[in-house]
């Protein structure tokens, strides 16, 4: 029996029950990296930083402040506001304010504010992203290229001595040059052989397009497609803070996996096993970070704004999409 048409109808129903009654907001969301090197651009020195306060701030016609939040960046450097209504946040703009105690010592901000950009709007939400904000040590650090480090001040080239008038020397006839050498021709080389073959490629399971579902992430024969996770890593520190205060610290990733019956473990469950699908496949629809970040964006909003995040993660592990991909695990792999 085909359960695709009941299951897309049942949820069709949950969605609209979700929608029915919910506030509209919008949220405003972007990432502060360290720029190790000031050279202020981003650049392969870079990493995300915690611990910076990041505001918005919303002036008027006349220049006032109308409307401010500011939020403090994560462990992944990123940061998210929520604005009830609707507003139109295009002449806001963000910038770094700040920073806790006991952060690390790139805390100096650089770079020009940025305005947030409306990525997309659905079911009176609303989702700004910004681009990435600076902040800069002290001083540069010493693995930077030369380039990036502030150079000596440059030496003012000195006058060219005057020249030394020299009286003209005799002309004397010149030594005649003994003919060229020319070497005998060389003998021509027996050309080489052909080359073997080359070995075919060995597979790279991280290229190929696949997407499991839950199930299959607790099952025992796959155990050993957990490579970079394991299972008994605390949801709190691979999906942050925020998932920490809502499921608590004890969580582990295998318990998210067994959650059901509510729309937030739903959420937890749908999203540790996207993170689990992004690590396994690079064709998967979601990376690691977007994963994370999507997840906490949920968590800050309405139970509406967690189903939906809860369903795209649904769909997108079970191989929905421009093609229908299918879990390609094998048992006992290696």
């Amino acid at each position: 029996m085909d359960w695709s048409p009941r299951l897309l109808f049942t949820a069709f129903l949950i969605l609209a029950a979700a929608i029915h009654g919910a506030q509209a907001d919008a949220m405003v969301t972007g990432t502060v990296f360290c720029d190790q090197c000031k050279d202020g651009q981003r650049s392969l020195f870079d990493y995300p930083i915690y611990g910076i306060k990041v505001s918005v701030s919303c002036p008027d016609s006349n220049g006032q402040t109308t409307m401010s939040r500011e939020e403090t960046t994560n462990l992944l450097g990123n940061y998210v506001m929520r604005f009830d209504g609707t507003p139109n946040l295009s002449n806001c703009y963000a910038q770094v304010s700040g920073s806790e105690q006991g952060s690390s010592g790139c805390t100096v901000a650089a770079g020009p504010a940025q305005n947030p950009k409306l990525m997309f709007r659905m079911f009176d939400m609303e989702m700004y992203a910004v681009d990435s904000l600076l902040t800069q040590p002290d001083k540069p650090m010493s693995f930077c290229p030369k380039s990036a480090n502030p150079g000596s001040p440059p030496v003012t080239p000195s006058e060219p001595p005057t020249p030394v008038t020299q009286p003209p020397a005799p002309i004397t006839q010149q030594p005649r040059s003994p003919p060229p050498f020319r070497l005998p021709p060389m003998p021509r080389l027996p050309p080489l052989p052909p080359l073997p073959p080359l070995p075919p490629m060995p597979p790279m399971p991280f290229a190929e397009a696949t997407a499991c579902p839950h199930q299959n992430w607790t099952m025992p024969q796959y155990r050993c497609y957990w490579r970079v996770l394991e299972q008994d890593s605390k949801v709190a520190v691979v999906f942050g803070p925020i998932a920490g205060r809502r499921y608590g610290t004890d969580v582990t990733l295998w318990q998210g996996l067994q959650g059901r019956g509510d729309p937030y473990r739903t959420l937890l469950r749908e999203g540790t096993t996207a993170l689990l699908n992004s690590y396994n496949s690079l064709l998967f629809p979601y990376n690691p970070v977007s994963v994370i970040t999507h997840t906490n964006l949920a968590l800050m909003g309405s139970s509406r704004s967690v189903l939906l995040t809860a369903l795209r993660f649904m769909r997108a592990n079970s191989g929905y999409g421009n093609d229908k991909v299918t879990c390609k695990f094998t048992p006992n792999c290696k």
